[in-house]
């Protein structure tokens, strides 16, 4: 197996701390290597349905494992007589910042950040595993959030670091068109507009960068913020400008196992165990690990019963067979939701300001017009604003979801806010999902139901 980063080890089968029985973890590599022992268990499993659960970006194995526990539990009670439940956690290499805190894992208070852009020992540890061979480079990058100095030559010697950490490099958006504008263009506008972010996220110690003051109220863009008293204010967006680093990284990562790991090892156990039904579950990043499995999907399988997508971060377009903007083009998952026997169902809340903040703002590519904070619907996360462009696609509330059902094919949009509202700056509600009301929905949108 290549190198797995990210705190996760390689031939763990036995879920400990999961409650639910029988339960196996499918372990992938940053290349979409599947470790084989945990393949082979997860073929052994007596069940008539797989629960397949890809966890998001900000988890250890720890903090995944936990998830599943959490997300699993109500399961068992809601499912049919002639349903045997198996449940499958997915194990692929992510990192966890500490500061981002969990709903029900983290105490928010013990979170309290009173350096706004120094990085914490957990986070730092984190990070030097997930990049293993740049302790150098990190070694710098802390050195500069900790000295903070009022100088745009550190801010420049910042970028650059964080550029390679990225894999990118500062070349003309008319070279490199789909990297993101924060790791091209001047780098102290990007951390003024990340520091701008921060504030509207309702960050800790977010006033009005560099002079202590509150935020001021803006419009639909975000606070008026105006910058006084030198740069040292805008050290918490370099921060952040770390933060989506490794998000950028994870990202990439995400779909490269979706595709040549979980796709073609859920083809596989299909192949072999031919009346065995997979419902699929992502959050986060981990939605775009099980979007992509259906690009292994063999045309006519009808394997896959169901895809449920918590607060997933990719775009809201990717099922789309056009683009708004661009007619002559589809999205990265155009009609792939045809492969699913039973529907797509994408769960978004407004109360996500990881998605509702901060993944339009990475994934704006360089070069365009509207600026760093400009709105643009092209940037829209699927866990934010549900499927778009997809037409006859439903939009439902939970609370008519859980009441009238979900549709039994196609794309299908839940705006889940009634439960997903609770989490603090700078991701908001986006990691809020172990819900019975969201084990409910999966149960439903894989007719698993009683």
């Amino acid at each position: 197996m290549a190198n797995v980063g990210g705190g996760f080890g390689t031939g763990v089968v036995g879920g400990v701390g999961v409650g639910v029985r029988p339960y196996a973890e499918l372990t992938f590599d940053s290349e979409g290597d599947v470790d084989r022992v945990t393949q082979g268990t997860v073929s052994r499993m007596e069940a008539t349905d797989l629960l397949v659960f890809a966890h998001g970006w900000n988890s250890d194995r720890s903090t995944a494992t936990r998830l599943y526990d959490r997300f699993f539990a109500p399961f068992e009670g809601l499912v049919g007589s002639g349903v045997r439940l198996g449940y499958v956690g997915v194990v692929w290499p992510s990192m966890r910042f500490s500061d981002e805190p969990i709903p029900d894992f983290d105490t928010l208070a013990a979170l309290a950040e009173p350096d706004l852009g120094a990085l914490d020992p957990l986070t730092r540890r984190a990070l030097e595993e997930f990049w293993p061979e740049r302790r150098a480079e990190l070694d710098r990058v802390a050195e500069l959030l900790a000295e903070r100095a009022d100088s745009a030559a550190a801010f420049i010697e910042f970028g650059a670091l964080i550029r390679e950490l990225a894999g990118v490099d500062a070349v003309p958006a008319l070279v490199a068109p789909s990297v993101p504008a924060i790791f091209t263009d001047d780098v102290l506008e990007v951390c003024r507009a990340l520091s701008v972010a921060l504030a509207r996220a309702g960050a800790p110690g977010t006033g009005a960068p560099g002079t202590g003051a509150p935020a001021a109220a803006g419009g639909p863009e975000g606070p008026a913020l105006t910058v006084g008293g030198g740069m040292r204010g805008l050290w918490g967006g370099a921060k952040e400008l770390l933060r989506q680093a490794a998000y950028y990284k994870m990202k990439k990562r995400a779909g490269v196992v979706g595709e040549r790991g979980l796709g073609p090892v859920l083809a596989q156990l299909a192949a072999a165990r031919p009346a065995l039904r997979f419902h699929l579950i992502g959050h986060s990043f981990g939605a775009r690990v099980v979007s992509f499995s259906l690009r292994a999907v063999p045309d006519r399988a009808r394997y896959v019963k169901s895809v449920t997508l918590l607060q997933g971060a990719f775009s809201h377009y990717a099922f789309a067979d056009r683009l708004p903007h661009d007619k002559g083009t589809g999205g990265a998952l155009r009609g792939l939701q045809r492969r699913v026997d039973g529907p797509v169902v994408a769960c978004h809340s407004p109360h996500d300001s990881a998605l509702k903040i901060f993944y339009p703002l990475a994934s704006r590519m360089a070069g365009d017009s509207a600026g760093l904070l400009g709105f643009d619907e092209r940037w829209g996360a699927i866990g934010h604003d549900g499927v778009q462009a997809v037409p006859g696609a439903p939009r439902l509330t939970l609370d008519t979801a859980l009441r009238e059902g979900v549709p039994t094919t196609g794309c299908v949009s839940v705006d889940a806010g009634s439960v997903v509202r609770r989490g603090g700056a700078p991701s908001g509600a986006h990691s809020d999902i172990c819900h019975e009301e969201l084990a409910r929905l999966v149960v439903d949108a894989g007719r698993m139901g009683r």
